[in-house]
């Protein structure tokens, strides 16, 4: 089981805006620049921090960071393009709750992409640097998945032609909140895959799949309920910074994390009922035990009073309170007979009253 508390941090004490020591990442990240205009596009990969500047042209830049980036990087992508030095520090520790930062030199959003790592849920935090020409973007996950935009910005799409940076960073803020919808699908048939399962077989190893994922939903609504606040804040406070024809694309973002609360707690509160329905259906099998071992019991009563009876073997030729079955010569099978018809006759009326 993994820790339920994932987060880099400095020494409490330390001044703020400090980047992490070296060693912190796994290495440099890699570099993949876009300069896109409504005429052209030029991209360069795996490229070096420099080339962001020495990139020129007109249109948007987009400067994306793929893998953890070492502190040197952070410090020169910082003095490049003037960003806040909390927002840098926030890029080097891992663990950051959604949200959304005004500063005069632009915007900074932290997200954090879910995915499936084998059967486990993942996070990996994905921050955006909005500035007036240029998007910055830092992706601390194994894979790239910003691919489909880079396409579309290679088909000239005309909206990030003719809205420039601002309709960029929707675009990453928009696929990194779709990233929940393929999440949720499989969660969907998680649960009802555990529903059949609890109906017919409530054992031990379901009840812990159910907690996993009930441990599952609450990340991911962690996850996903700041960030409609943050798209809140963006919309309502950001209006400097993103223009009235990219507004309503952000609504449209708005409008998926509702969708995706929505699902999530439908999702939660299928997942409560599926522990009730488990805890009922086990007390139904014990009970189900319990009623065959009372019938059990209760047909050996009367027998075992017969035994009981006829096992004392008081036996005596003169005295007129000796046992006379003792020393018939039939007595044991008419015993038998005896307990045998009672046995029947009990079975015959519980089977008639439906108890079993």
């Amino acid at each position: 089981m993994g820790h339920l508390f994932r987060k880099s941090y400095h020494p409490p004490g330390t001044a703020p805006g400090t980047l992490p020591e070296q060693g912190a990442g796994k290495g440099a990240a890699q570099i993949h620049l876009v300069r896109y205009s409504g005429r052209k596009v030029v991209e360069h990969e795996d490229c070096d921090l420099a080339q962001c500047l020495d990139t020129e042209g007109e249109g948007t830049l987009w400067c994306h960071l793929q893998g953890q980036p070492s502190p040197e990087q952070l410090a020169r992508l910082g003095e490049m393009f003037s960003l806040h030095p909390l927002a840098v520090e926030d890029v080097g520790n891992h663990g950051q709750r959604p949200k959304a930062d005004i500063f005069d030199e632009g915007v900074f959003v932290i997200l954090n992409q879910p995915r499936w790592d084998e059967s486990n849920l993942a996070l990996d935090q994905v921050s955006v640097f909005l500035g007036q020409r240029f998007v910055i973007t830092v992706h601390a996950g194994p894979g790239d998945p910003f691919a489909p935009i880079r396409r579309r910005i290679r088909n000239t799409n005309r909206n990030f032609s003719g809205l420039g940076a601002p309709y960029l960073a929707y675009a990453v803020i928009d696929m990194v909140v779709d990233q929940a919808f393929p999440i949720l699908e499989e969660l969907g048939s998680q649960i009802t895959d555990l529903e059949d399962r609890v109906m017919e077989t409530p054992e031990r190893s379901t009840y812990e799949q159910i907690h996993l994922l009930r441990r599952d939903l609450l990340v991911l609504r962690r996850q996903f309920w700041p960030v409609r606040d943050m798209l809140g804040k963006l919309m309502r406070d950001g209006e400097d910074r993103f223009s009235e024809e990219v507004i309503p694309y952000l609504r449209d973002v708005h409008d998926h994390t509702i969708q995706i609360m929505d699902i999530l707690e439908s999702y939660r509160e299928m997942s409560a009922s599926m522990v009730d329905v488990f805890m009922s259906s086990v007390n139904h099998r014990l009970n189900e035990v319990m009623k065959v071992l009372t019938i059990i019991a209760t047909i050996f009563i009367p027998l075992t009073f017969l035994v009981g009876v006829y096992g004392m073997n008081f036996a005596h030729p003169e005295s007129p309170w000796s046992m006379p079955e003792l020393h018939s010569y039939y007595g044991y099978p008419v015993i038998w007979i005896v307990m045998l018809a009672i046995a029947g006759t009990m079975l015959y009326l519980f089977r008639r009253r439906d108890w079993f």
